[in-house]
């Protein structure tokens, strides 16, 4: 019985350069699945059949799965061999935000957040696992909202802000199967702003809770409420606001963090203080953290008036209150955009630039370990909703998307090479991936 590759990558990173092999080696291999004796039914949320079952199928691994958007719709697909497993229409620009539980994903969409059940889970059975499959659904479920913006998971608590009401709801990631099959919300937090605007909240399994601070003329910072929703720490001095992240570093530290025009903060319990750019308009829009790595990968725009296409990247040490600018490209004539940052399983800093390369920089020196000639060269848009390039990292293997040949490529992004290309169809925009 053949197993994954996928799954391969997921439990065996540290043995990367010898994984090369084995990937190539499997590569026309897909997972192989067994009936399971006492065959699970779970209830299908297809909007055109609510009262149909779809029989569980169980694995001989974990199962990831990609879900892309595309002009009028989602794709769930086999993370392994880019296999269409649902298409399903769904009208307006949806964007995809991870649930936290390896299995579902929120699409902010008309009315607010739909859950999307992209069907494949796994079940904890005394020392071991079993790994499950089943056919991808849309779900009834909604966490209404006026003007749906992020879904940040943080210690298993999913955290929704409302960008027209300033609402915030937090659940746990962790309770989305019996949330979809009782068709309601079991809310642990709720939390209004003084005034909507384009925010972000974190929530924290020690009753902490991150918030921005705004109005619709504005942007000013962010606070870090108790559990009772005391401040314990706030500042105002974080101008356009934008980004977030919650990791716990080396030693051990849960720092919260935001991005602002001119640097970041970092909020360390009860303080908080700026980790200050270099230049008045510097801004870091959007951060990745790794947790047990002390840096924190952010983008850096630097005229206020430009566009989305970026030449720059900073590789911030929020302890240390550092922030190292680092030119990816080495002074080639390449961008990137948000969609193309990422981190590495083991902390590295991603980055798919316009030359069409993906590029695998060290993230504590700033210096790039390889760059991997993955899809065609590529201009940077006018609009940021416009399709282009995208990159995400799921099981230990990078995901590039290329809209304009409607093809996906997996990147074995250690070893230096492009693992499979798949045409799936469509010109995808938005990426994310579900562990199973």
């Amino acid at each position: 019985m053949s197993i994954s590759p996928l799954a391969k990558r997921a439990a065996t990173l540290a043995g990367a350069s010898a994984l090369v092999l084995s990937l190539a080696a499997c590569a026309t291999d897909d997972t192989e699945a067994t009936t399971s004796a006492d065959a699970l039914e779970v209830e299908s949320h297809d909007d055109h059949d609510h009262e149909t079952t779809a029989a569980a199928t169980e694995m001989a691994a974990q199962t990831p799965r990609i879900v892309v958007t595309y002009d009028g719709g989602i794709l769930v697909l086999d993370a392994n061999t880019l296999e269409t497993e649902a298409d399903i229409e769904l009208a307006g620009f949806n964007r995809l935000n991870d649930a936290g539980d390896g299995r579902h994903v929120g699409v902010s969409t008309t009315g607010g957040f739909q859950i999307l059940d992209a069907g494949t889970w796994s079940q904890a059975h005394g020392d071991h696992s079993h790994y499950f499959t089943t056919a991808p659904s849309l779900t009834d479920l909604m966490i209404e909202a006026e003007i749906p913006g992020h879904l940040v998971v943080h210690d298993g608590l999913a955290a929704f802000f409302d960008d027209g009401t300033g609402q915030v709801t937090v659940v746990e990631a962790d309770e989305w199967e019996h949330m979809v099959e009782e068709g309601h919300l079991d809310i642990v937090r709720e939390y209004t702003t003084a005034d909507a605007h384009h925010g972000v909240a974190v929530a924290s399994d020690g009753g902490e809770l991150l918030v921005t601070i705004g109005d619709e003329d504005g942007r000013t910072g962010a606070m870090l409420l108790d559990e009772a929703g005391e401040v314990l720490a706030s500042s105002e001095q974080c101008p356009g606001v934008h980004g977030e992240t919650a990791f716990t570093t080396s030693d051990g530290n849960e720092l919260f963090m935001v991005g602002c025009d001119d640097g970041a903060l970092a909020f360390h319990g009860d303080h908080v203080h700026k980790v200050q750019a270099d230049e008045s308009y510097a801004r870091t829009g959007n951060l990745h953290s790794v947790d047990g790595n002390d840096i924190v990968l952010g983008d850096r725009k630097t005229d206020p008036e430009g566009g989305i296409g970026l030449t720059e990247i900073t590789l911030i040490d929020p302890e240390a209150e550092t922030i190292e600018v680092v030119d990816p490209f080495d002074g080639d004539q390449a961008e990137y955009t948000w969609r193309g940052l990422a981190r590495g399983a083991d902390g590295e800093a991603l980055v798919l630039g316009t030359d069409g390369a993906l590029r695998v920089i060290d993230e504590q020196t700033g210096d790039v370990l390889r760059s991997i000639d993955v899809v065609d060269a590529w201009e940077v848009p006018e609009a940021w909703q416009t399709a282009h390039p995208a990159l995400t990292v799921v099981a230990g293997m990078a995901y590039v998307t290329e809209p304009a040949t409607g093809t996906i490529q997996i990147v074995d992004y250690v070893g230096g090479e492009i693992w499979k290309s798949v045409e799936v169809g469509v010109a995808t925009n938005e990426i994310v991936g579900v562990t199973g």
